[in-house]
C-alpha cells in the first residue's frame, strides 16, 4: 500500500513515519505539513491511504477529506489528531479510523494490521472503477485543449462567456462562470467573486482592499483578482488569516 503523512508537527510526524515503517508493509511515499500542497500532489499521484491530522496550514484535515471523499479513487483517511469532536463528521466521511493524541504504540499497530487486512480483502475483488481525469477541456481556435487542471490560475466572466486564464493563455469558453466552475475541483478553487474563480494554490500575495476586501495577486501573472465582500469570512477560512 502507498501512503502519504499529512502532519504539521515534525517530530509527530517523523514518529508515526517510524511506526508505519517498523510494524507494517505500507511504504510512505511523502510527507506534508500543508492542506493544499496535499491536493495538488493527489492531482497527480495515487495513494491508498492518507494520514492525516485536522489542525493543518492552508486548508484544514476536515475540508481537505471532504474534498478527498469526491474522487472518484478514495484513498482510506486515518484521523490522527488531539481534536476528538470531530470524530463523527470523519466517521459521516467515512473515514478508515480516528485516532486521539496522545495515542500509543499499541493502537497504532493494531491500526496498520486493520489496514492491511482491509487492503488484502479489496485486491481479491475484482475492480471496475477508473480514476476520474484531472483535467478539463478548453476550447482555442476551434480546437480543443486538454489542460491540466492546475494549470489553471483563475477564470473570469464576461457576461455569457467565461475567460479561462493559464499561465500563458487566455481561453473563452462558451458558457457562465457557474456551469466552468462546477468543473473545477473544491476547495482548490475557490469562487471568490460573482465574477471571479481563483486557484488557490497560485496565489502570491494578499492585499487588503476597501470594505475590509482584498485583492490577490497570483504568482507568474501581473493580474489581480478581487475578493467580494460575501466571500470574504470563508475566504479568511480558508486562507487562516
Amino acid at each position: 500500500m502507498k501512503a502519504i503523512i499529512v502532519e504539521d508537527e515534525f517530530l509527530a510526524q517523523q514518529e508515526l513515519s517510524w511506526m508505519i515503517q517498523q510494524h507494517s508493509q505500507i511504504t510512505i511515499e511523502a510527507c506534508f505539513d500543508d492542506g493544499l500542497e496535499v491536493l495538488k500532489y493527489l492531482q497527480n499521484h495515487r495513494v491508498d491511504v492518507i494520514f492525516l491530522d485536522i489542525n493543518i496550514p492552508s486548508l484544514d484535515g476536515m475540508l481537505l477529506a471532504q474534498n478527498i471523499s469526491q474522487f472518484a479513487h478514495k484513498p482510506l483517511i486515518v484521523f490522527i489528531t488531539a481534536w476528538k469532536e470531530h470524530a463523527v463528521d470523519a466517521f459521516e466521511l467515512d473515514a478508515f479510523d480516528y485516532i486521539l493524541k496522545p495515542y500509543h504504540e499499541s493502537r497504532i499497530i493494531t491500526m496498520l494490521n486493520k489496514l492491511e487486512a482491509s487492503a488484502q480483502q479489496h485486491l481479491a475483488q475484482p475492480s471496475t472503477q477508473q480514476s476520474a481525469p484531472q483535467t478539463v477541456n478548453l476550447v482555442k481556435d476551434e480546437r480543443i485543449i486538454v489542460t491540466d487542471i492546475n494549470d489553471i490560475y483563475y477564470v473570469e466572466a464576461h457576461e455569457k462567456l467565461t475567460f479561462v486564464y493559464t499561465r500563458r493563455e487566455a481561453y473563452v469558453m462558451s458558457m457562465a462562470i457557474s456551469e466552468f466552475c462546477s468543473r473545477l475541483p473544491e476547495p482548490l478553487f475557490f469562487r471568490c467573486h460573482r465574477s471571479y474563480c481563483v486557484n488557490l494554490s497560485k496565489i502570491r500575495e494578499i492585499e487588503p482592499w476597501f470594505n475590509n476586501t482584498y485583492l490577490v495577486k497570483l504568482r507568474d501573472l501581473d493580474a489581480q483578482v478581487p475578493v467580494s465582500r460575501s466571500k470574504v469570512k470563508a475566504f479568511r477560512q480558508l486562507m487562516r488569516l
